[in-house]
């Protein structure tokens, strides 16, 4: 695996190091000799603009190392010869990092590029919807929140905490609008899915002391 990533680092210029020595052996020999050079180094140079350097990312999100995950996508110039899937992922991935940011605005921008261009699973699109409900939350747009993550739910989402974020960012919207039979039902159901996130957890602590007490 190491060297599978050194590999999709560094196949740009092995690409055209390879390219270069299939035209000096053409010149030296023949063509034929020189095409497998050719051949392995047109590959290695289309694969880095047709599918980028995003498997280079996972480590470095699973280490929480942003600023390293910043660099590989700052490291991809022409995001729009990327394959379709794989440019949804990565203006995905920029929307991620700026929200991580609190640039909410070119988070949502991001983001919205990456719906567009359709989510390779299903819950992928919706953990990206979920985030787009969260960004207009942050931005007070409860109507377009709601609608956001209604949708995410619908879509399904990736794991049990992405759910249990989800109903319970309803049921916030739900209090909000002062609907507060559909608020507690959303409770119930994220309470139901006994989320361990510290966020989640702390978020349904606070809520419980009250919730009770609320009409509905």
């Amino acid at each position: 695996m190491k060297y599978y990533n050194l590999l999709i680092k560094y196949r740009l210029w092995i690409g055209i190091v390879l390219i270069a020595l299939g035209v000096y052996v053409n010149f030296a020999a023949s063509f034929w000799p020189a095409f497998p050079l050719y051949l392995i180094g047109v590959i290695l140079v289309l694969g880095h603009f047709f599918f980028g350097p995003l498997r280079l990312i996972q480590d470095y999100m699973e280490s929480g190392d942003m600023e390293g995950a910043e660099k590989i996508l700052a490291s991809i110039h022409f995001p729009n010869l990327l394959y379709k899937p794989i440019r949804s992922v990565y203006f995905t991935l920029k929307g991620n990092i700026a929200m991580m940011k609190q640039d909410f605005d070119g988070a949502e921008k991001m983001m919205k590029k990456g719906l567009d261009l359709g989510m390779p699973m299903k819950e992928a699109e919706g953990a990206s919807l979920l985030q787009m409900g969260m960004l207009s939350m942050q931005k007070n747009d409860i109507k377009q929140a709601e609608a956001y993550i209604r949708s995410a739910l619908r879509k399904g989402l990736p794991d049990k905490e992405n759910e249990a974020a989800a109903y319970l960012q309803m049921c916030s919207i739900m209090m909000n609008k002062r609907e507060f039979r559909a608020a507690k039902d959303f409770f119930r159901k994220c309470k139901a899915l006994k989320p361990t996130t510290p966020q989640i957890v702390d978020q349904i602590k606070q809520i419980e002391k009250y919730i009770s007490r609320i009409p509905g």
